[in-house]
């Protein structure tokens, strides 16, 4: 049986009484803080909740709060039902499970692979985008090790419609004929237009990765030097909205110290409204401890814009983005870790790699077998945070809310 280092996930604890069958089910969810959460996705078991409600599995469901509001809920690959709840500070709120037709939700969570920009996965929720990048990126022989973060500053899904304008075919066709018939600004107009590198109303790719971890990746250590996992060998989209994305990626072996094939795979999860991707992470074959960290890219324009904290479990980073001088806001990034830390520090390159400088890391110890769950994520100065305060503090109190999840009980 496998060892869990970080067990605590936003949602936790799941106590299950009752066996009877009954016209509905009650859900009642406890916070243990002295805070108000609210949005926070709590999950139970279908099966319990079927068998309960005497329903077969193709049977539909509502979910009802206190106030008999209707719930939006999502059942997930692995046979949970998922929904948001709001819950004041040391308070218990009940939430109505049974048969029923739901009412049609819009989805506000997707991803997919880009195969036609070189096997890009890219996803997204109401707060914030992200990208990994893939085999025929690899082939090109450029070095991006890390997590890309796309800003976005409006609840809609804009991800595949940036991938379709940066990638029109027509329209680069366009460009190419203005350039060779000399027509430059024409046709910088023109790229202009169409780029995702470019603000048009909704966010934009502003944040540079390379030879780094980029926005949150994990890694090995060895002997105090980082082993960079490249770009993603395989995948699997396991769910894709309405409130929740989930994929698992599996990377080409890597060489850790005397293992020479250590395997990585990561189940990716972010639910709508959160900042913070959940990601539990495994290496097969390795045959001893290792320090396992989370890390930040430090840039050249931003020395200093970092903090972190071991204790109360978080790492945070204000980048300035590609362009600082451009007026593309500030790009914020950080990690958050369920169990504290064995060190958190900043570890810089013996020499920079282009603008990038090192790292602001977040480390813990991995034994063989075992899970390391953190989460990892962004938030964006002209999307809900003004400030470097204002993603530090919900920095910390997403660490709290891990660290203390939801006590849910399902009962007849």
């Amino acid at each position: 049986m496998k060892n869990t280092i970080f067990i605590a996930a936003a949602c936790a604890v799941v106590c299950l009484c009752g066996c009877s069958h009954s016209q509905s089910v009650t859900v009642s969810v406890t916070n243990p803080l002295d805070m108000s959460r609210s949005g926070e996705m709590v999950e139970v078991p279908v099966a319990q909740v079927f068998k309960q409600l005497n329903l077969p599995d193709t049977a539909q469901i509502v979910i009802y709060d206190n106030k008999a509001q209707e719930v939006p809920y999502q059942l997930t690959y692995d046979d949970k039902i998922i929904f948001p709840v709001s819950i004041d500070a040391n308070a218990t709120a009940d939430y109505t499970i049974q048969k029923g037709t739901p009412s049609i939700v819009n989805a506000v969570v997707y991803g997919r692979q880009y195969p036609e920009r070189l096997d890009d996965i890219a996803w997204e929720n109401d707060r914030a985008a992200y990208r990994a990048y893939g085999p025929a990126l690899q082939k090109t022989g450029e070095k991006a090790y890390g997590y890309d973060v796309f800003t976005k500053s409006v609840e809609e899904l804009v991800v595949e419609d940036r991938y379709a304008m940066e990638l029109d075919s027509a329209t680069r066709a366009q460009i190419a004929e203005l350039r060779k018939a000399g027509k430059k600004e024409e046709a910088q107009k023109l790229q202009n237009s169409i780029s995702y590198h470019i603000d048009h109303g909704n966010g934009m790719d502003c944040y540079a990765v390379g030879p780094t971890l980029g926005g949150g990746t994990s890694a090995l250590m060895a002997d105090s030097s980082i082993v960079y996992p490249y770009c993603y060998k395989d995948y699997e989209i396991l769910d894709n909205g309405p409130l929740r994305f989930t994929m698992k990626l599996t990377f080409n072996p890597l060489t850790v110290k005397n293992d020479t094939n250590v395997v990585e795979t990561r189940i990716i999860q972010l639910d709508k409204g959160s900042q913070l991707n959940k990601t539990t992470v495994v290496y097969e074959n390795l045959s001893q401890n290792a320090p396992v960290v989370g890390g930040l890219v430090i840039h050249a324009a931003s020395p200093d814009a970092y903090s972190y904290n071991a204790e109360e479990g978080y790492i945070a980073y204000a980048d300035p983005t590609t362009n600082a001088k451009a007026d593309n806001g500030i790009v914020y990034v950080g990690a958050v870790f369920p169990a504290p830390l064995a060190e958190a520090k900043v570890q810089l390159f013996d020499k920079p790699a282009g603008d990038a400088l090192g790292h602001v890391l977040g480390i813990s110890n991995y034994e063989p077998d075992s899970e390391f769950v953190y989460y990892w994520g962004s938030g964006w100065s002209k999307y809900g945070f003004e400030k470097a305060e204002d993603w530090t503090g919900y920095l910390k109190s997403y660490a709290a809310e891990v660290r203390n999840p939801l006590v849910v009980t399902v009962k007849k």
